[in-house]
């Protein structure tokens, strides 16, 4: 009786003590056996738990106490359930005061804090505010994620540690900028011969074969082998032609297939860099790839396929030679060429565009003292993505006159002042205030969800004429920009944070355990993915296709990964191609790099991929585990199957619930390896315990295998496109969904189901369209 008239105080805070009577009697009756001071379940003692909803972390609670309750996880099923209408009634008791205290925050404070640009998101700006092109993400911070993304305002920091890191970056991209424009690009332009390619640079031979013309590389072991002395004379973008690219005893799917990377290649510095695949066929073609090479890397061009028999190196030691045999006829597969044209390009702007980035359409004709101040002010409104004023850009022109005052040049005056804009909260933080954006707020916003940029001409023209909060000028440019080439930054940016693709490289799959792993199926699975997505996104498909299709895109390689034969044209590269019930694929959850990402190199864990499914595909919230509750270590000889150690795992009632959430997608998974292979037993090959990919959804919706299992969530697409919107919401505003973003939410779900759709709802939102 004293806990219950506890509670009626609590909530009589909020609510009159008539209504409160409800929710406490509810609270007393399923929630106090297991959450009191003395159990005290999960952490969580209800009896002394305030309803003060103005308190952050108390707001948290009861909104969780809320959900749970709502999605059936409380009270637990083997627990006296209440009557759906005493639910009913608790939930609308709940509902309203969590609303009214979350609509009284945002109205204060706005959905979401100021947030910064991410590492990315300031190159990108960077390269489309002055026209550069150099890499610089490398040299900022790493942005750590929060709810799954590095936009998210509450996991960014901004230290005086990086605010000096941003100043650096700043500093090298003026530099860059400045010099382009006053003293022109760098140019380059060679051919190198087959004989070139040979001529050693010192120390041990691993640089290709010359035969009849043609420099050929062979699938030898030994590292950096097919090394060229092929080096850049500055860093830079380039386009590299291979020319007359042929196969030599290809593989059953028409093709050798190889890398082409650049680095030092020396055993001092043995990183790498991806270029591009090589798709060598018999009739012999010209390949072009673009890339940032740095001064002094060299080329590396060699078969990378991790099926192909391994070529003695016919020497001692580090060396490789072919003197006394002909590899070819002993059927070793090879990739030939007959030179390798290497051109200096600029991709995002040339010497012109640069010049009109920073000076106007005048160009050079602008750098006149009497014009210093307009350059500021022009240079300070782009940057800033908005209007400013003359107090606001009075600093900046301060230090333009001061520095050319002191002898400095129109152009040194202009770079210290563009310095210090490049450095201002207005450059490097979103400026909103609460309650609805303003156009140039959304311009901004707009730009950043899809292009990881700044708005371009036409998005700044339309929030400078007022137009960009009518719907219909929001959703024609929301189509406008996904249409654009930029929208492929957005694309990886995406899949990079929302399937965790960033983290591909993390784990390195055990050779001994996984002999055909090589990096073209790595980066076949990369493309796979990220085309798939966008082949969605392009057709308006349905979001059901995130769990199942009856398509895929592949290149021979990956399809012979995959243990399935689509027919493939050779040289055609990444395809679109039909799938069959036995090729056991469909959707991103069979896509090989969702299934690297969620396994560690050795072993797979239902756990880990159904927390992964659950919260990125599904949309259901998964909480962390209670503390003292051991990690299950998959048995990697295969003797013991997970599902056997996760029964007894299950015994422990603290876990139970979560696990019938959690587990059933991790199940249905279990038949693919931690490369993407299908399997029917654990182990070596297969030869350990048998994979069961049974289980029973948490609304007790039981399948036999993976197949059962997409044919019931394919049937759920309000469940996927709430899910996917959360997801895209966090993304494009820079905070989690908040409780009162629920129905707008519902809504979306429940009048989108093209991918595409999905987005412009989000983008048409009141959330997306407020702070």
């Amino acid at each position: 009786m004293l806990r219950r008239l506890t509670y009626i105080a609590f909530f009589a805070a909020c609510i009159n003590r008539a209504a409160a009577e409800a929710p406490a009697a509810f609270l007393d009756k399923h929630c106090t056996e297991c959450h009191d001071a003395d159990v005290k379940k999960g952490g969580l003692d209800l009896t002394d738990l305030a309803f003060d909803l103005k308190d952050p972390a108390r707001f948290k609670t009861w909104q969780q106490v809320f959900e749970r309750v709502r999605d059936g996880e409380m009270p637990p099923k083997r627990k006296p359930q209440p009557e759906q209408a005493v639910k009913d009634a608790f939930l609308a008791s709940l509902k309203a005061p969590l609303l009214k205290a979350d609509a009284e925050d945002i109205a204060a404070s706005g959905r979401v804090r100021s947030r910064r640009l991410t590492r990315v998101e300031y190159e990108h700006t960077l390269h489309d505010l002055l026209g550069i092109d150099i890499p610089l993400k490398s040299l900022l911070p790493e942005d750590r994620p929060s709810h799954g993304f590095e936009t998210v305002a509450d996991g960014q920091q901004l230290s005086h540690h990086q605010l000096a890191r941003y100043l650096d970056v700043a500093d090298q991209a003026l530099g860059n900028a400045f010099k382009r424009a006053l003293e022109g690009d760098a140019s380059y332009s060679k051919h190198h011969t087959p004989e070139m390619l040979i001529k050693n640079r010192g120390g041990n031979y691993r640089g290709p074969e010359l035969r009849n013309g043609e420099s050929i590389t062979w699938p030898i072991t030994l590292q950096f082998f097919g090394r060229t002395p092929t080096w850049v004379p500055e860093s830079g973008w380039y386009r590299i032609t291979l020319r007359g690219v042929r196969g030599i005893n290809p593989t059953s799917d028409g093709a050798v297939w190889g890398t082409l990377r650049s680095g030092v290649c020396e055993s001092n510095a043995p990183l790498l860099h991806m270029i591009g695949l090589v798709e060598a066929t018999p009739a012999p073609r010209d390949l072009t790839f673009e890339a940032w090479v740095e001064e002094g890397h060299r080329l590396e061009l060699r078969p990378n396929d991790g099926t192909h028999r391994k070529a003695p190196t016919g020497a001692r030691g580090g060396n490789v030679s072919f003197a006394g045999r002909n590899l070819e006829k002993e059927g070793y597969s090879g990739i030939a060429h007959k030179g390798v044209d290497i051109r200096r390009i600029h991709p995002v702007a040339d010497r012109l565009g640069v010049q009109k980035k920073l000076f106007g359409d005048e160009g050079l004709e602008a750098l006149k003292p009497e014009n210093l101040g307009r350059l500021v002010t022009r240079f300070a409104r782009r940057a800033f993505r908005r209007p400013v004023t003359e107090e606001q850009t009075a600093p900046y022109r301060g230090i333009a006159g001061k520095a050319l005052a002191g002898g400095a040049s129109v152009p040194e005056a202009l770079r210290s002042a563009c310095r210090a804009i490049l450095c201002s909260p207005r450059f490097l933080t979103f400026i909103e205030a609460p309650g609805p954006l303003d156009d140039h707020a959304i311009a901004s916003r707009l730009s950043r969800a899809l292009w990881c940029s700044m708005p371009d001409t036409e998005l700044i023209r339309l929030a400078d004429e007022g137009r960009l909060k009518d719907p219909a000028v929001l959703a024609a440019q929301f189509e406008r920009m996904l249409d654009h080439e930029k929208s492929r930054r957005f694309i990886i940016s995406y899949t990079d944070q929302w399937l965790k693709l960033n983290q591909i490289d993390f784990t390195t799959p055990d050779t001994r355990l996984f002999r055909d792993f090589d990096p073209v199926v790595q980066e076949s699975m990369l493309q796979e993915t990220r085309t798939y997505f966008a082949e969605m996104l392009r057709g308006d498909m349905d979001v059901t296709h995130l769990v199942g299709s009856g398509f895929a895109f592949l290149n021979g390689r990956l399809a012979r990964h995959y243990r399935i034969s689509p027919g493939l044209k050779p040289g055609d590269g990444l395809q679109k191609v039909s799938l069959k019930p036995e090729d056991r694929r469909g959707g991103l959850v069979t896509q090989g790099a969702v299934l690297k990402v969620t396994a560690d190199g050795t072993s797979t864990s239902p756990v880990v991929r159904g927390v992964f499914i659950n919260e990125r595909i599904l949309g259901s919230h998964i909480p962390p585990p209670p503390p003292g509750v051991p990690a299950i270590e998959p048995d990697i000889r295969g003797a013991t199957s997970i599902r056997d150690q996760l029964d007894r795992h299950r015994s422990n009632e603290s876990c139970s619930s979560c696990h019938q959430t959690i587990d059933p997608p991790g199940f249905a998974l279990e038949n693919y390896d931690p490369v993407g292979i299908w399997r029917k037993g654990y182990g070596r090959d297969g030869r350990g315990a048998g994979v069961d990919p049974s289980g029973t959804t948490p609304e007790g919706e039981a399948f036999a295998d993976l197949a059962g299992w997409q044919q019931v969530y394919v049937k759920r697409p309000s469940q996927l496109a709430r899910g996917f919107a959360s997801h895209f919401l966090t993304y494009a505003t820079g905070a989690p969904p908040r409780f009162s973003d629920e129905a707008g939410l519902d809504r979306i779900a429940a009048k989108a189901a093209g991918l595409r759709s999905i987005l412009r709802e989000v983008i048409l939102s009141e959330a997306f369209r407020h702070k």
